[in-house]
């Protein structure tokens, strides 16, 4: 029996179910707990115990799991007439995420601490040191000085980063901050600096940038032309489907190693890994997204990642 965690209108996952027929496969968005679902959780005092999840008329007992996929679960929302909100989706989150977390099956790409680890940027580019991936130059500071004496040593061709998300909010709006140019105007503002840590790394000059998708020992890698596009040219994430054509990308052997290493690694059996392919012919690490997206890449380049990953669903491991 398979567990898929995710929130409504997901095309990822519907793909993905789609490739499981046959398969006992439930679908199911923690946002629904508690108003519509009940969860449990049994300890019984002979050693064993029970964990369920009634929902629609439906009884499931999750001990049976062979596999859950933690695609893209929304946070428990309480009733509209609950009292103290705030108190009760914190209570339900922690109790979902404990149980799910308990859960002896494969978990897809990890238990909810392990991809929270995997997904921090400082972390995972110290992994990919050890692992012997080519890095940019990278700086990780709040110190307003140490931020410009770099820029000055790379004489201003560098870019910056948030150190883990990209959505912000401010005065009522949502902002999403990507990997962008320093420009001279930016310097002005550096002070704000002591506010806040930012990653900032030397600029990596593109041949294309490489999109590396592992699904357990497999590994389906693509290489996104973001130069032909000033939209895409320092963020593939601008990504201009009209103007940025994505290819098939025949990874080297060392570097495929790595990559499967890395998630490995990490704890993952899922990973999507963004790498730059030099003009001369290096790859260089960048980042790694422990749920990254991967339909525009199947789509783009008929690379088979949905099967793939309900094959990885359907085989489950108990653990």
């Amino acid at each position: 029996m398979i567990l898929v965690l995710t929130c409504d209108g997901d095309e990822h996952a519907e793909r993905v179910v789609g490739a499981l027929a046959g398969a006992d496969v439930t679908v199911f968005d923690p946002a629904r707990f508690p108003a519509a679902a009940t969860l449990e959780i049994g300890h019984l005092g002979d050693g064993s115990t029970v964990r369920t999840l009634n929902r629609g008329g439906r009884h499931l007992v999750l001990d049976e799991l062979t596999a859950i996929w933690y695609r893209r679960p929304g946070n428990p929302v309480a009733h509209p007439l609950t009292v103290a909100r705030d108190h009760v989706e914190e209570e339900c989150r922690v109790m979902a995420e404990s149980l799910w977390d308990g859960l002896e099956c494969l978990k897809v790409p990890a238990s909810r601490p392990v991809i929270d680890r995997a997904g921090r940027k400082p972390y995972q580019l110290e992994v990919a040191r050890q692992l012997g991936f080519e890095l940019p130059a990278t700086l990780i500071t709040n110190d307003p000085e140490r931020f410009l004496d770099f820029y000055d040593r790379h004489e201003g061709r560098v870019i910056t980063k948030p150190v883990h998300g990209n959505q912000l909010e401010a005065g009522g709006e949502r902002f999403g901050r990507f990997a962008a140019p320093v420009t001279p105007a930016d310097l002005g503002h550096a002070d704000a600096l002591r506010l806040c840590p930012i990653i900032v790394q030397s600029y990596v000059p593109k041949q294309v940038e490489v999109r590396v998708t592992v699904v357990g020992g497999e590994l389906f890698a693509a290489e996104i032309h973001s130069q032909v596009s000033n939209h895409t040219r320092y963020d593939w994430r601008h990504y201009d489907p009209g103007a940025t054509p994505v290819l098939a990308h025949d990874l080297p052997g060392e570097v495929s190693r790595r990559c499967l290493e890395l998630v490995e690694r990490l704890g993952l059996s899922y990973g999507a890994i963004d790498l730059i392919l030099t003009p001369d012919g290096r790859h260089v690490f960048l980042e790694i997204n422990p749920n990254g997206q991967f339909l525009w890449i199947e789509d783009a380049t008929g690379l088979p990642i949905s099967a793939a990953i309900g094959e990885l669903l359907k085989r489950g491991v108990k653990r």
